[in-house]
């Protein structure tokens, strides 16, 4: 039996494969990568030096993403493909 995220995984994968780098494309990759609980409170963006921007509203989940940083770099890399994040920055911004 294969696991739903990873036929989710395959499929996005397949779809995205082709399109172009844009805001679009990054956002639904972050999304995938972190699950909806974390993309609901965060905003990424990808420089064209392969940083990921990551924009978090406190400590907690900033510490968050730096403990699973390797694993959300490999799944957001399956997705964009490889080495199209080299490096996440994470800033914490207070929404207003």
């Amino acid at each position: 039996m294969i696991a739903a995220h990873a036929c989710v995984t395959s499929a996005l994968r397949t779809l995205l494969r082709d399109q172009p780098l844009s805001t679009g494309k990054v956002a639904l990759a972050w999304d995938a990568a972190v699950g909806r609980a974390l993309a609901r409170i965060s905003q990424a963006s990808l420089s064209n030096d392969g940083i990921l921007d990551v924009r978090v509203p406190d400590r907690h989940w900033a510490r968050e993403i730096h403990r699973s940083g390797g694993l959300i770099m490999s799944r957001i890399n399956a997705l964009l493909g490889d080495g199209a994040v080299r490096h996440i920055d994470v800033t914490i911004h207070s929404p207003r």
